[in-house]
């Protein structure tokens, strides 16, 4: 039960913004996850911290929003991630890392507009699945994190849009190994296609 205590605060969060919002937009969409800082630790204090790294990997999200002001909006989502856990160079098989977000968008152009950029900031929670485990049976770990970042959205026609996405999350290390140090970066980049609902 824990492991879906994120997904029901978020959407208690939402549900005042649903009641208010004048459109709302659903998206769905592909792209690549990229990991600054990488290295998670090591398996033993006298090793080092690149001894177990994640890789890169591909993304598919999930977004639902809601603007409730001619220049702001609300966000709330799905991603799953794909990687590679590399342990002393060899890898170790795919891994899931699976994320819940909301987001606060700040548009620069009102709405109605037929192409609309913004900057975007909010909270986040990333369940990190290894190999041989599965989050629907409590395998993992979750660490909570901010994200920041920008995009643009475009009408195609008035009810399906386009939309490029470049993130960072900002996350704790997962594993809690030894010798980890700093924070976990990944960055999004991302295209979705959405249905947009006045």
């Amino acid at each position: 039960m824990n492991k879906l205590a994120p997904a029901f605060i978020a959407l208690l969060v939402a549900l005042p913004v649903v009641s208010r919002a004048q459109t709302a937009e659903f998206w769905v969409g592909a792209g690549s996850s990229f990991l600054s800082n990488g290295n998670i630790g090591s398996t033993s204090p006298a090793g080092t911290q690149s001894d177990v790294q994640l890789t890169n990997g591909f993304r598919i999200n999930f977004r639902l929003t809601l603007n409730t002001k001619r220049f702001m909006g609300h966000e709330v989502g799905y991603a799953y991630n794909r990687t590679h856990l590399h342990i002393f160079g060899q890898d170790s098989g795919g891994m899931a890392i699976h994320q819940g977000f909301y987001n606060f968008l700040l548009y620069g152009i009102p709405e109605g507009r037929r192409v609309r950029p913004f900057a975007t900031g909010g909270i986040h929670f990333s369940n990190f699945v290894p190999p041989g485990s599965s989050a629907q049976y409590g395998g993992g770990q979750t660490k909570f994190g901010f994200n920041y970042g920008f995009g643009v959205k475009a009408r195609v026609t008035n009810s399906i849009g386009v939309r490029l996405d470049y993130r960072q999350y900002n996350t704790g290390k997962p594993f809690d190994l030894p010798l980890a140090s700093g924070r976990l970066l990944q960055n999004e980049i991302s295209v979705s296609v959405g249905w947009m609902l006045l």
